[in-house]
């Protein structure tokens, strides 16, 4: 479809101003001025409106969506171990489905057009993607203590990667080994081989917590950061989430080897392992995405909640209100992740990139005066205001109502299938 937004309030090269936007098929083919032979199937009235790029979620486990406030208050092992994993050992392919279906209408109504997943149900977080539109890496989680060609996981990854045909490019790939104390080191060298062999990046957790330190730190004498990058994980494209218990020298060896880290504040915070500093990162010069991470530990899929509190808490734990302010948090939210992922084509509001765009209203009172909409974006906003989501050019949500999900089905089956794996 041809779709002209008319004469709307616009992020461009960094600057807000007024702009039409014209789409044509999956591509933003102009700004201001009209492609020849261009005509519009649609057109949206941009007074009142402001297009931003679509966030990129860089790290979550959208399956785990039902999962959100069943472990809360609890220290991080005593979470993962009582709290989440008996719960989400009895979920089935099924449940994993209708829980990424929930998390896709929560991200499209807040925005968010893409999203970097690790999950461990094969198929089931594709077939809800390919359903839904939205763009997604998808990344089966691996964990072993030593590898073997024939692991079962690995080759689910594989099994899983065809069913990205016929999605235009909106599905991609990457091996997901879950974390160093989950992933043995022959098996993180394992995998490392494997995704040199398929040209396939890596997304991992590290440094999450201090017990994983001082673990490793007992076990090996290395940090986290050390130890992945001596298994070989930086040697091929790395997303590395978390990161929040890092050294100088862990930092200068992530900028080094080029390794995206992606911050996940609220899950960080909620489960008491601290703060990733976030602004030492950016001064050695490492590409710093935005994630939430999943609902068990999150809450929450709000890309805007995320941006508001990356910047807040920097500015509070560093004593400095210019220490990480509106314009980075949503760069961090989108042409950060965009990079990390390896969309080089989105994440930006740009002629020849993908049309995967967040409309906002902003005739809502969070975003009222316009004194500053940038800033509105990070301090004010928090989601409700996105009308319309559109991801390679095809429109998920007008109107806040979801075009491609069929909400109440969805609340419907999560509803009862958490009643039955509570009980």
């Amino acid at each position: 479809m041809n779709i002209e937004i008319k004469d709307a309030y616009a992020l461009t090269g960094g600057e807000i101003g007024r702009h039409s936007i014209y789409i044509t098929k999956d591509t933003i083919s102009g700004i201001d001025r009209k492609p020849s032979g261009f005509k519009a199937e649609k057109t949206i009235d941009g007074t009142d409106r402001l297009v931003i790029p679509g966030l990129i979620n860089a790290h979550t486990h959208s399956y785990m969506a039902p999962l959100r406030n069943i472990a809360d208050d609890m220290p991080f092992m005593d979470w993962l171990l009582k709290g989440v994993e008996p719960v989400e050992n009895k979920m089935t392919g099924e449940d994993a489905y209708w829980g990424a279906m929930l998390a896709m209408a929560e991200m499209i109504s807040c925005g968010t057009t893409t999203f970097n997943d690790m999950q461990m149900h094969v198929h089931m977080t594709t077939k809800a993607a390919k359903e839904s539109g939205m763009r997604a890496v998808i990344c089966r989680g691996l964990v072993g203590d030593r590898y073997d060609r024939e692991d079962r996981r690995i080759k689910e990854a594989f099994e899983e990667m065809p069913d990205a045909d016929g999605t235009n490019g909106r599905l991609t790939f990457m091996l997901g080994p879950h974390a160093p104390y989950s992933a043995g080191f022959d098996y993180l060298r394992g995998v490392v081989d494997v995704a040199k062999e398929n040209g396939l990046g890596i997304h991992i957790h590290l440094a999450e917590s201090a017990t994983e330190i001082e673990n490793l730190k007992n076990d090996k004498g290395l940090t986290a950061i050390e130890y992945a990058d001596k298994a070989g994980c930086f040697d091929v494209p790395c997303i590395a989430a978390h990161c929040v218990k890092v050294t100088a020298s862990d930092m200068a060896l992530l900028a080094s080897k080029n390794v995206s880290v992606v911050t996940n504040p609220a899950s960080n915070m909620k489960l008491g392992n601290g703060f990733a500093p976030v602004p030492e990162m950016m001064q050695a010069g490492i590409n710093v995405c935005l994630g939430t991470d999943g609902a068990a530990s999150n809450n929450s899929l709000n890309m805007f909640r995320e941006m508001g509190l990356l910047t807040l808490i920097h500015k509070g734990t560093h004593d400095t209100p210019v220490c990480i302010g509106a314009a980075e948090a949503l760069k961090m939210a989108t042409e950060n992740g965009a990079r990390a992922l390896g969309l080089e084509n989105t994440g930006k509001i740009e002629t020849g990139f993908k049309a995967d765009l967040a409309i906002i209203n902003i005739n809502t009172p969070s975003m009222v005066p316009a004194n500053n909409m940038l800033s509105s974006l990070t301090y004010s906003a928090n989601g409700s205001e996105v009308d319309t989501t559109i991801v390679d050019g095809e429109i998920l949500m007008e109107g806040r109502e979801l075009k491609t999900i069929d909400l109440e089905r969805v609340i419907h089956e999560v509803s009862g299938m958490m009643e039955r794996l509570k009980a």
